[in-house]
């Protein structure tokens, strides 16, 4: 775990300044800059953007995660195949989705003009949002398995951002107007992915071989089975993630203003995620390997620590999130009133997918792939029917309730899959312990009066909450590899 330690501690670094610029987007300039419309539009975007991307994909990027190995032990680069196989496939995927999409532009039209007809006019700008995250997907997903998970984060999670306030900031001095800042944040990962393209062709290992290798021959059944299945899960997981987006869109009260409402909670809950992402960048490949390596302790492993670091992390997240909830608020305004409410039932939610570890990585690496398929297939006809009838009668909260049913239901199938099949059972009682540690310490912490300046409460309430939190779950050692970590950079002594 030493490798997976190191690279996800710098990972995380990275996700965490890209975050911190991304606060600092939706939370200072967003609201004073961009109407509620317009932030709910560069959502709708991101999100059908994204989803199509995947949707493009056709199962490639599994096949790049798990059959990587394979090729790097195999062959030499200059007879590796996989990265002109792969982009063959990504490019017509791209090509059916765009020829999907003007034959169902009147669909579009009908759906969205009644409550959100700014998204309408602004559809097209879905195409090379799409066309350029599919590219650095693609990338990235060679970036992970040449273990450059730094460089990779840096481009998705920290450039995108810094770009979005360039953008910002120039749309205030009244440098560009909002079609061109519409059109400017639909090429929002031109830049990253070019540059990892370029980082990529250094290696001197990531070249195009027009030739099909003696692996892809006796594999291309085998790969393609496990991409479409895995690619069915993943794309299924992902649509489940995102329909909330388009149902409040079409159907919200309010239109794009409720979808600019839920950009926000969800951005705040996404905070969650950074050790996860970091995480899942760096165990993927080590997952894969120990898989084909038949190394189940090691596996086993992976997913005790997982559990044990992102329990923790995620627990001391929540608790800053739940704590200051109403300077959240405050600072946000009028437009966004009520969503508290959505944020602690959205946090819940993820703070559940948290405390599950890598299962859905391990799943997903495993020969055991299908039934990951078969879980997200149940998870989606959960979610979807969910969504749509909650939102229709709760509106915002409506999606918040969903988020946190389904995503119980989506953990418990897959940690009874694993428990059931490899008997992984990660759970020690120093988990319950991090649990009441921060219930404690967050209800201590709530008997602050509160500051009359935002900024100030928002500091004391978060400096008294983490001298609560970090030193006692430093002395129950409940993470070693926090532990370490604290160890590493703070002059304690080991006992």
């Amino acid at each position: 775990m030493g490798s997976i330690q190191k690279q996800s501690i710098r990972s995380t670094v990275i996700i965490i300044l890209g975050f911190a610029v991304g606060a600092f987007n939706m939370l200072f300039l967003v609201p004073r800059i961009l109407s509620p419309e317009m932030l709910g539009l560069t959502r709708v975007i991101t999100d059908a953007g994204l989803t199509l991307a995947t949707l493009c994909t056709l199962g490639s990027l599994p096949v790049i995660y798990k059959f990587f190995p394979f090729y790097k032990s195999y062959l030499k680069p200059e007879k590796n195949d996989l990265p002109f196989v792969t982009a063959m496939v990504c490019i017509i995927g791209f090509i059916i989705m765009c020829l999907a999409g003007w034959l169902g532009r009147d669909i579009i039209e009908r759906k969205f003009s009644e409550r959100s007809p700014l998204f309408v006019e602004f559809s097209y700008l879905v195409y090379p949002y799409c066309f350029f995250i599919l590219f650095f997907m693609w990338l990235e997903a060679f970036g992970w398995s040449f273990r450059k998970s730094i460089a990779t984060n840096t481009l998705r999670e920290l450039l995108p951002r810094l770009l979005f306030t360039v953008l910002l900031l120039l749309l205030t001095a009244k440098m560009i107007s909002d079609n061109r800042f519409l059109q400017l944040f639909s090429l929002s990962y031109m830049v990253s992915g070019f540059v990892l393209f370029l980082i990529l062709r250094k290696t001197k290992q990531f070249l195009f071989v027009p030739k099909i290798s003696s692996v892809t021959d006796r594999l291309q059944y085998k790969m393609a089975s496990f991409g479409f299945f895995i690619f069915g899960s993943q794309f299924l997981n992902l649509l489940s993630r995102t329909i909330d987006t388009f149902i409040l869109t079409a159907k919200g009260d309010r239109g794009l203003t409720d979808t600019a409402v839920l950009t926000i909670a969800t951005y705040i809950v996404t905070l969650l995620e950074v050790p996860q992402r970091s995480m899942n960048s760096v165990t993927i490949p080590v997952l894969a390997e120990s898989w084909k390596n038949k190394d189940l302790a090691g596996i086993k492993s992976i997913y005790k620590k997982s559990v044990a670091n992102l329990l923790v992390v995620g627990l001391g997240m929540f608790g800053l999130i739940w704590l200051n909830l109403h300077n959240l608020s405050g600072l946000l305004g009028k437009d966004f009133a009520g969503i508290e409410s959505v944020i602690l039932f959205m946090g819940a939610a993820k703070l559940i997918d948290l405390g599950t570890g890598a299962n859905g990585q391990i799943m997903g690496t495993s020969s055991y792939w299908k039934v990951d398929f078969i879980v997200n297939v149940a998870y989606t006809i959960l979610a979807l029917p969910m969504n749509y009838y909650l939102i229709s009668y709760y509106g915002l909260m409506g999606a918040a309730y969903s988020m946190l049913i389904s995503l119980t239901f989506y953990n418990i199938l897959r940690f009874s899959f694993l428990f059931l099949k490899f008997n992984m059972q990660p759970y020690t009682l120093k988990n319950l312990l991090a649990i009441v540690i921060a219930v404690a310490a967050t209800i201590l912490v709530s008997f602050i009066p509160t500051q009359s300046n935002i900024f100030l409460d928002t500091f004391i309430r978060s400096v008294v909450f983490l001298i609560l939190f970090i030193p006692t779950t430093y002395i129950s050692g409940i993470s070693q590899e926090i532990n370490s970590t604290i160890e590493r950079y703070l002059p304690l002594k080991k006992k």
